[in-house]
């Protein structure tokens, strides 16, 4: 990653020198600040690099980081939670797994076995450092479905989702219902929903529905409401009890990491994000939290980095995370080094095809595998591009600070990327 190759090195119709020309007409077109950095792995060298030192805002290229910490210190199987048998009583508690009764994951073994266990159930809070939200994220964003609160048992994926399937709206989980007021009259509303601020009380606003309407809104977490929600989905008495977690707990295994490390980095799922980073942690300490994860992570993991990153959540909502394009770079190799191209590609987002990457870099065979990451005036894309002429290409594209739409920094970012991919 030292070297810088020189325009002699690569075919005189496409090289360096013109991939660059094409980053600094693209960043003053629209006055923006670009980070570039592409590697070839078959030269060992930097191809291009325009402001590959600098800090850029990663936004959700921030979950290449989780994806690799996660690697690390997670299993190949999530565990879905512990428990300990004392008697005719079951007492178990969280590890953070994201996936219990999510609406688009098919998992079941952690509900099976809760339901189907002849002990009582008791629920104890493990303790849980991390606060709901991570700092500098966005307080009025609490209503949309990408800031869920984090917790040590998510259930549901912590949102309720509201759908027009029934008159005059359907409701998952149905424990909800009554918390729903209708406001049938005079729009008062630019969303179909609208949560309050401080409690899980819901208003649906029937005029701004669409006909296929739908629509998932997170809810206010608590111990309370989690054990109210487990009995009322389990069809059984779930008790809540406050008592420090016992020793010798035992670990029910859940999902295949790699179907919850997919859904992360596919859609960009920021709840999985942040939970993943929960999970890590819980096999370091008791004491589940976000923050310990990364710290370790950095520590053991990312010392090695070219620039070390400013790394504060597992998602990227917060804009107080900062990295460099060639520390991407780099994690991009690091990633390489735990898995074979074939385990590694199809869990990222991918040119044309469902996920983030779905309406760019189309084409009969797929190009690009990578992330995305956009926030307000932010808008990067880093991973692997597999070229025309056989190359496989590292690359990380950042765009921080302007003020054109992001579709119109995405389509500029496709251009070039697609131009590399015909053309070096």
């Amino acid at each position: 990653m030292q070297k810088v190759v020189s325009s002699k090195s690569e075919p005189p119709s496409f090289g360096p020198q013109a991939i660059k020309l094409r980053i600094l007409d693209s960043e003053t077109k629209y006055q923006r600040f670009i980070g570039f950095a592409l590697y070839d792995q078959q030269l060992d060298s930097m191809v291009v690099a325009h402001n590959a030192d600098k800090y850029f805002v990663p936004a959700s290229n921030t979950k290449l980081f989780t994806f690799y910490a996660s690697l690390k210190m997670l299993g190949d199987s999530i565990p879905a939670l512990k428990y300990f048998v004392t008697g005719d009583s079951l007492l178990f508690w969280g590890t953070g797994d994201p996936s219990f009764l999510h609406m688009d994951l098919k998992n079941v073994t952690a509900y099976e076995f809760l339901k189907n266990r002849k002990e009582k159930l008791y629920y104890i809070t493990a303790p849980f450092a991390s606060t709901a939200f991570a700092p500098n994220w966005s307080w009025d964003d609490y209503n949309y479905y990408y800031q869920p609160e984090r917790s040590i048992f998510p259930i549901y994926g912590n949102v309720v989702k509201f759908t027009n399937k029934a008159k005059p709206y359907s409701i998952t989980p149905t424990t909800f219902k009554s918390n729903v007021s209708v406001v049938a009259g005079q729009q008062t509303s630019q969303t179909a929903i609208l949560r309050d601020w401080r409690t899980n009380n819901f208003t649906y606003f029937p005029k701004s529905a669409a006909p296929d309407f739908s629509m998932e809104v997170p809810f206010i977490t608590s111990a309370e409401l989690t054990v109210k929600l487990l009995a009322d989905t389990l069809k059984r008495p779930v008790k809540l009890v406050k008592r420090t977690v016992p020793k010798g707990g035992k670990v029910l295994l859940g999902l295949p990491a790699d179907s919850v490390y997919k859904r992360m980095l596919q859609v960009s799922d920021n709840l999985f994000a942040e939970q993943l980073m929960v999970l890590s942690s819980g096999t370091k300490s008791d004491t589940l939290s976000v923050e310990k994860g990364i710290q370790f992570a950095l520590k053991t993991y990312l010392a090695d980095l070219p620039d070390a990153p400013v790394w504060v959540d597992g998602s990227g909502l917060s804009t107080i995370n900062l990295c460099t394009p060639r520390t991407i770079i780099a994690l991009l190799q690091k990633l390489q080094n735990e898995r074979s191209h074939n385990r590694l590609l199809p869990l990222l987002a991918t040119g044309g095809r469902p996920g983030t990457f779905r309406n760019i870099y189309k084409a009969p065979v797929p190009f690009v595998f990578g992330k995305s990451g956009t926030l307000a005036h932010v808008h990067n894309h880093s991973g692997y591009l597999l070229t025309k002429s056989g190359k496989t290409l590292l690359f990380s594209f950042m765009n921080n600070n302007y003020k054109v739409a992001s579709s119109v920094i995405r389509d500029e970012m496709e251009r070039i990327i697609t131009e590399i991919h015909e053309k070096y």
